[in-house]
């Protein structure tokens, strides 16, 4: 089993504390969160978890302890972007992130690891030119510690059109640009530039438009083939394992304007200090009417892969 700790919110920046206890005690309980009294509980054990997946704009409170996770196989994604503090107001500067993408790596190694430079938009002040200067200058500081990097383009949900006033979408042409600059910048320093449900077109100049959370992802991570049942796609199109994550929706404090997973500031600020370090909840405890349910947790792994089976 893969679990997942990052499409809901940034644990390894906000509850690392959490996290590492609820590896200590060996569970933790995961609302639903359509239906929040519909509760999961996960094993978290290497008996039957293959692999540990993080995706987080801040790695660094992690960093201490990872001693603590030397049982667990594990996936880094990281995302560093470009903006300040006008559009992502807490996030740490890149390049503090990137001297702990770098110290992970250096723990992990370069297999298990995944930068993340997303989501694109374009404005007078984040213009095509700068986003390629910059990834240039990125690209070049992160060269052997990641080789990939995985883009995306804004999408304009309703909450970020509401938290994000005049954003506006990506249109083909800076599209054609980004895939057509970024992939030359990519081979300079030997990182592929991928994508995940951004459609076919920026195949032509390159890019890996396989996903960033695949099948294969995963296995080169691991270092083994999994045997995965067939699982139902987190949206169309797509073949990447997201599903038993044991984040919660509208708990991550970076207030990034583009964010899919808040609602609002103040929905963020009040389910934060529900927060208890000791609760196997992220957020808050138990819960008159509570319906806990055992996750179906086995193993996939089925054998080991040679270095042909990664991609160079």
């Amino acid at each position: 089993m893969i679990i997942n700790t990052g499409n809901r919110t940034d644990i390894p920046a906000y509850y690392s504390e959490w996290f590492y206890r609820r590896v200590e005690e060996g569970f933790v309980l995961t609302r639903n969160p359509y239906y929040p009294q519909q509760v999961t509980r996960y094993a978290l054990s290497p008996d039957v978890v293959d692999c540990i997946s993080f995706c987080t704009k801040n790695p660094q409170p992690m960093l201490r302890r990872l001693d603590e996770l030397d049982g667990f196989q594990q996936f880094w994604m990281v995302t560093i972007t470009p903006y300040g503090r006008d559009i992502e107001p807490f996030v740490p500067e890149k390049e503090r992130v990137m001297d702990s993408f770098c110290a992970l790596s250096e723990r992990t190694g370069i297999r298990g690891m995944s930068w993340r430079y997303d989501p694109i938009f374009i404005s007078e002040k984040y213009s095509l030119d700068y986003h390629i200067r910059t990834f240039e200058d990125m690209a070049s500081r992160l060269q052997r510690y990641t080789d990939n990097c995985i883009i995306s383009f804004i999408d304009l949900y309703t909450k970020t059109k509401r938290n994000f006033p005049g954003v506006r979408e990506v249109t083909g042409n800076e599209r054609d640009t980004i895939g057509r600059e970024f992939t030359a910048i990519g081979r300079r320093y030997g990182i592929r530039i991928k994508t995940c449900c951004e459609g076919t077109d920026l195949a032509r100049y390159g890019v890996d438009i396989s996903g960033c959370m695949t099948k294969s992802v995963v296995e080169r991570a691991v270092g083994c083939a999994l045997d995965i049942p067939r699982l139902s796609p987190a949206r169309e199109g797509c073949d990447c394992l997201l599903g038993n994550d044991i984040g919660m929706y509208n708990t991550c404090g970076h207030g990034c304007l583009y964010c899919y997973a808040n609602y609002d500031r103040e929905t963020v600020v009040r389910n934060m200090k529900l927060h208890d370090p000791k609760s196997p909840f992220l957020i808050g405890g138990a819960m008159e009417g509570d319906v806990v349910k055992e996750a179906k947790q086995t193993r996939y792994a089925s054998g080991q892969l040679t270095l042909g089976d990664y991609f160079s």
